[in-house]
């Protein structure tokens, strides 16, 4: 199978049969994210404990790159502590804008690596980002919950 169709796929689970699109009880943190210019509208709760994030989910619409992004992306940062989450953060924004380059670093956003081609579609940037933007403004402060 070529590449390009894997990663289609890889999308495509994500968008359809999404792993982490639910609610969680009870967050630490919670972010709405929006994307005004394509109607991506998510919002992302997580539980920690301690520095460590335990559990997350996020509820919301939109396309299909903006809804795979953040079920990969919650994926990714379970079990992480907030540094490393954040650090995968730049690392996946870095990839999207076409900074990021370099095998090893892309290949630790495991299944979020499929996005990588959005480097080339500028107008879809906004919606791969959403996720892991509302995340990292999330854990490097400003998202308590009451």
């Amino acid at each position: 199978m070529e590449l390009k169709q894997l990663y289609r796929e890889i999308v495509n689970e994500h968008n359809l049969h999404p792993v982490h699109k639910k609610t969680i009880e009870n967050p630490d943190l919670i972010l709405r994210g929006v994307n005004p210019s394509c109607g991506d509208d998510i919002t992302l709760s997580l539980k920690l404990d301690g520095d460590i994030i335990v559990d997350g989910g996020y509820e919301g619409s939109g396309c299909a790159i903006s809804q795979a992004s953040v079920d990969m992306m919650v994926d990714q940062i379970v079990g992480k502590k907030k540094d490393e989450a954040i650090k995968l953060a730049g690392t996946f924004m870095g990839m999207i804008k076409g900074e990021v380059t370099d095998e090893e670093s892309i290949e630790a956003l495991d299944e979020a690596a499929a996005l990588q081609d959005v480097a080339h579609m500028p107008a879809r940037v906004k919606c791969a980002v959403l996720g892991w933007k509302t995340m990292q403004q999330m854990l490097e402060g400003g998202a308590e919950v009451e």
